[in-house]
């Protein structure tokens, strides 16, 4: 089975993971996921996981300490699968679907490490590979957002869909059935809408050869339409 760990200082932020697909498949035992509080790996009092740069420079940094903590802490529950490491950051190499295929292929444990604030203390990355575990820097896109906890929840989902059993079929997934980018309509076949002014009403269709019955042209139709 596979396994996210997700180390964050924001945990409350992940609720969407407990929604729709992801929460059935969840309860169905297709998956798993733990989220980990960085702050419950602190030792003084006022919970502190941040700390200047230095060098200089107006923003703080994650601390090593409390994240290698919550790391061992979370490869010595695990038994079978050693956990590989992946670090979010938007000097990482590019996520995409390739990427999200491959994390599914068999079961895996992945420990998400949300960074924050002008990042985490570069240490770290050693400390991990000192530990025997594998690490991973990944971007999800060409900017830098403000935390890592999107990122997590845009792999975890990317990467569930692909799992046996989590979309239901195989054949559910929109990029093997229709592919990337392919239009889809529903009903009404023709849908009225009124202008800006509400004086006129404008009629949107569906396209005719969507309503033909003739699947060779609707696949060829389809195949037309894809934009990867």
């Amino acid at each position: 089975m596979t396994k996210f760990d997700i180390i964050t200082i924001f945990p409350e932020a992940f609720s969407y993971l407990n929604e729709s697909i992801l929460k059935r498949a969840q309860k169905k035992g297709l998956f798993k996921i733990k989220i980990h509080n960085l702050r419950d790996f602190t030792a003084d009092k006022h919970h502190k996981v941040d700390d200047k740069s230095y060098g200089g420079g107006p923003g703080m940094v994650l601390k090593a300490n409390p994240i290698a903590k919550a790391v061992k802490f979370i490869a010595s529950k695990t038994k079978k699968t050693p956990p590989e490491v992946i670090l979010f950051s938007p000097a990482g190499k590019q996520f995409n679907a390739q990427k999200a295929q491959e994390l599914a292929k068999k079961d895996r444990h992945l420990i998400l490490i949300c960074g924050h604030y002008e990042g985490i203390d570069e240490r770290i990355k050693k400390v991990i590979r000192d530990l025997g575990f594998k690490i991973q820097e990944l971007s999800v896109g060409p900017y830098v957002l403000s935390g890592g906890e999107l990122p997590a929840m845009i792999l975890i989902d990317a990467v569930s869909r692909h799992l046996p059993r989590v979309l239901g079929k195989q054949e559910s997934l929109e990029e093997k059935r229709l592919g990337v980018g392919v239009p889809v309509y529903t009903r009404p076949e023709i849908f009225a809408f009124l202008s800006k002014t509400g004086r006129k009403k404008s009629l949107y269709c569906v396209p005719k050869i969507l309503l033909s019955g003739n699947h060779s042209k609707i696949n060829q139709w389809r195949a037309g339409q894809r934009k990867g």
